[in-house]
């Protein structure tokens, strides 16, 4: 469904902000594919996201989707295949349109009647079902204003309006990091609810170890802009917290990391 072969970027080259993101890397995701992504701060996990969203052009390699050459091709023209959730639970929706409204611009992207609204009683009565289904109690709040909802509440709005229409390709951008546990918990559950039911290949930047080992069925990890190991299902079982924060010890002894960031690291990543 996606394939990266070879793909690099670097931002502000030549200059003394220079940062090489993405050291040839090469990915592919299959259909139904479901896969967690976890790395140090600045490792290229949110780099390789965009790289797939073509919110950059790369400097070099080859981004297919669907079987697609969309190397060349900005996000714009990327969108027909591709949803998107972002961290901030205020970037995926538009604040002063109301829930059924949101839902129905997302139903409609793509479509050659976008953005005309029309929303009907069938059309509400579907959405209210949809919405009952993330069990929020917004199922009878459909004429509310976005901006007035909560942040984990909006971020399940935004994640329902990123699969309503089933997507090519799915990115979850640590998309639960900025809620309250509670929360947290709720779009963690919808997120695999969601994605096993309708078979969605995903790609998810995760801070959490745990959501990583839980989720998905493979675990990618990346520092300085490669990645360097790629879990599978079956290892995935075996795996522990203790084993993936070994695998960044073993980085700091490679690349003489010190203690302190070593525990930097276990604060951000359990």
């Amino acid at each position: 469904m996606l394939k990266l072969t070879g793909v690099h970027k670097t931002f502000n080259p030549g200059s003394i902000n220079e940062v090489y993101a993405l050291r040839g890397v090469s990915l592919r995701v299959r259909e139904g594919e479901f896969i967690t992504i976890i790395g140090t701060n600045g490792s290229g996990k949110s780099t390789l996201l965009n790289a797939a969203a073509g919110t950059f052009l790369p400097d070099s390699g080859k981004v297919e989707i669907a079987g697609r050459d969309v190397t060349w091709k900005r996000d714009f023209q990327r969108a027909k295949y591709i949803s998107r959730v972002f961290q901030n639970p205020f970037m995926g929706t538009a604040p002063d349109m109301t829930i059924a409204e949101n839902l129905h611009m997302a139903f409609l992207r793509g479509s050659k009647g976008y953005p005309k609204i029309s929303l009907t009683s069938e059309r509400l009565k579907t959405y209210r079902e949809e919405v009952k289904s993330l069990e929020m109690q917004l199922e009878d709040r459909l004429d509310t204003v976005i901006a007035t909802l909560s942040g984990g509440q909006r971020q399940a709005i935004t994640l329902l309006m990123a699969v309503i229409t089933r997507p090519r390709l799915l990115l979850l951008d640590e998309h639960t990091a900025a809620l309250d546990p509670k929360s947290a918990a709720q779009v963690t559950k919808l997120t695999r609810r969601f994605i096993e039911q309708q078979n969605i290949p995903t790609l998810m930047v995760t801070h959490s170890m745990q959501q990583a080992l839980e989720l998905g069925n493979r675990t990618i990890m990346m520092h300085q802009g490669l990645i360097i190991d790629d879990i599978s299902e079956k290892e995935k079982r075996l795996h522990t917290v203790d084993d993936l924060l070994d695998k960044f010890a073993e980085l700091r002894k490679a690349e003489r990391l010190t203690d302190d960031m070593l525990e930097e690291l276990r604060r951000e990543y359990i």
